[in-house]
């Protein structure tokens, strides 16, 4: 067990390497990791099941115990990322696959490995959990409206369709991981150290995958999506911290924001774009994968070199 703890540990501090290696491994050698795609929905699903292994009451009390710092990062993940997604389509005048797919990652929730890159920041890393939790039960139903509202435009989109795969891609493995820790409490706590590794395997296959089967059109517009993938980004850490800070919420809470907002769950967008539409539509979730685990810890780094604030708790958990 303390081997695979260690595994587990080394691999969630590596994650980055991983997605960047296997990314490449997946444009040179694309026949060796095409076949995933049939099993990027059973991998989420994985992804989201060591999700509710890990969720509890306590996850949710910052709801209750600040509602307004909640609401303010939840609102903020599913208004400015899509906006600056559909922003981003029309100003560089996106082909229509590879704007309905940065739109279709700026409309998902945010990425659980947010909650390690805000405790790394400094930041409340309590509330950066309980923005994670709440925006994710809000996906089936935010997720599908916002995609329908900003990318039909391009291709036609199927709001009720994308509802059902969030339904099977999130919501129902969480609750299955929720059931399965009240029931096998004491076995859960002792598997739960290899969920990091599990996550970060699930991930590295997902974006390899989907490389893989987008090699062609990655070699004609990879500098483009990269481009609009690093704005993106980066655009959301920026615009989240100052929302944060002109609504007057205290520094740790802007770094939690900042770095919810900036963070996607990109596994979610590459799972559903390769589901739904053409799997070029997937890249920019794969390469956002890839950047977020730069970017973010190059700002907790930033951050933790200055003597406040400090940390809410540990985190619970790192997965993409």
């Amino acid at each position: 067990m303390r081997l695979l703890e260690n595994a587990s540990r080394f691999a969630g501090n590596t994650f980055a390497v991983w997605v960047l290696l296997f990314a490449v491994l997946g444009f040179l050698f694309p026949e060796g990791f095409t076949w995933i795609t049939s099993y990027i929905t059973i991998l989420l699903g994985i992804i989201m099941f060591g999700m509710g292994m890990t969720l509890s009451g306590s996850d949710f009390k910052e709801v209750v115990k600040q509602p307004k710092s909640v609401a303010i990062g939840v609102a903020a993940q599913f208004i400015v990322m899509p906006l600056l997604a559909y922003g981003l389509a029309v100003a560089f005048q996106l082909p229509a696959e590879i704007a309905v797919g940065v739109i279709l990652v700026g409309c998902c929730p945010g990425g659980t490995a947010s909650n390690v890159i805000t405790f790394l920041a400094k930041g409340n890393t309590a509330l950066s959990v309980a923005i994670t939790a709440v925006s994710t039960l809000l996906a089936p139903l935010l997720t599908p409206a916002l995609v329908l509202l900003f990318a039909s435009q391009w291709l036609p989109v199927s709001a009720g369709d994308l509802f059902l795969s969030i339904l099977q891609m999130v919501v129902i493995p969480i609750t299955l991981g929720v059931i399965v820790k009240m029931v096998f409490k004491e076995k859960v706590a002792k598997s739960v150290t290899a969920l990091p590794l599990i996550s970060v395997i699930s991930i590295v296959a997902i974006v390899a995958a989907v490389v893989g089967a987008s090699k062609d059109r990655i070699a004609e517009t990879g500098l483009l999506i990269f481009s609009i993938v690093i704005l993106h980004n980066l655009l959301g850490l920026v615009i989240g911290y100052w929302l944060a800070k002109v609504l007057r919420l205290n520094a740790s809470d802007q770094r939690a924001i900042s770095i919810e907002v900036g963070m996607q769950n990109s596994g979610l967008g590459a799972a559903l774009a390769a589901a739904h539409f053409n799997p070029i539509a997937a890249v920019p979730s794969a390469i956002f994968s890839v950047w977020h685990n730069i970017s973010g810890p190059i700002l907790a780094t930033i951050w933790s070199k200055t003597s406040e604030p400090t940390q809410k708790r540990e985190p619970k958990r790192k997965s993409a």
